[in-house]
């Protein structure tokens, strides 16, 4: 688990990373214009001369593929970019993202640096192609890192999935639950246009034996993992 501080925000996200000897995997990319910070953190998590081969997108929001243009644009290596296919046409730009407005958007664009608006505007166009290279669905169990299991877990976006690493029992949960004051909560409401099947969907989790999860926003919890999964979906009817 990394733990980025975005500049100019009180945000602190948990972009995660498996790897083994040869390369890594980067799950979600954070806000535009931070590869370079997320290289870093890799770098001082002592992950020097592995390649990184694979990015999977959690969901289509800008806090989660913002910097996909940058790495694409700069990387020596092709990079293989994974996703729902729910989502998959917001990503690669046939669709508006959801939760973007033009204005916003727009806004967005002009307090980038010149190269990353160039970048993230040509690569999540209509008019460029399709950047998500491989879809998974739920279920799907994925040879990364002895074994990363798919979790279709839509409300806060359609196609919103998590990541269940059965070695660690560690469950990867995206923006489908988050920690605040280190307590495990649901999906944030003021950004899940659909909070009643972004909890139905928590009902997933209750098949694994989750140890530890990692929030995007909040990072590690530890604690009763089934009794608090168990409070908050039946806190909502």
């Amino acid at each position: 688990m990394l733990e980025l501080a975005i500049t100019g925000t009180p945000m602190v996200i948990h972009p995660t990373v498996f790897y083994d000897s040869n390369s890594y995997v980067l799950v979600d990319t954070g806000m535009p214009g931070f590869r370079n910070a997320i290289l870093d953190l890799v770098h001082n998590a002592g992950i020097h001369t592995q390649q990184l081969t694979k990015i999977i997108l959690t969901h289509q929001d800008i806090d989660h593929v913002g910097s996909l243009p940058q790495f694409l644009a700069e990387s020596r290596d092709q990079i293989e970019v994974i996703a729902h296919p729910d989502d998959k046409p917001y990503i690669d730009g046939e669709i508006p993202f959801i939760k973007m407005s033009p204005e916003r958007k727009q806004m967005l664009l002009q307090s980038m640096p010149e190269n990353v608006r160039e970048q993230f505007d040509a690569t999540f166009s209509s008019s460029s192609p399709g950047i998500v290279t491989h879809t998974v669905n739920d279920g799907e169990k994925l040879p990364l890192a002895g074994g990363v299991v798919v979790i279709h877990t839509p409300g806060h976006t359609p196609g919103h999935m998590s990541l269940y690493h059965e070695p660690s029992k560690t469950l990867i949960a995206g923006d489908s639950m988050v920690v605040t004051d280190g307590e495990l909560q649901g999906p944030n409401p003021n950004v899940t246009p659909n909070m009643e099947q972004a909890i139905q969907s928590l009902n997933k989790y209750k098949s694994y034996d989750i140890q530890a999860v990692i929030c995007y926003h909040g990072g590690l919890y530890k604690g009763n993992i089934s009794q608090r999964l168990d409070e908050i979906t039946s806190a909502v009817k």
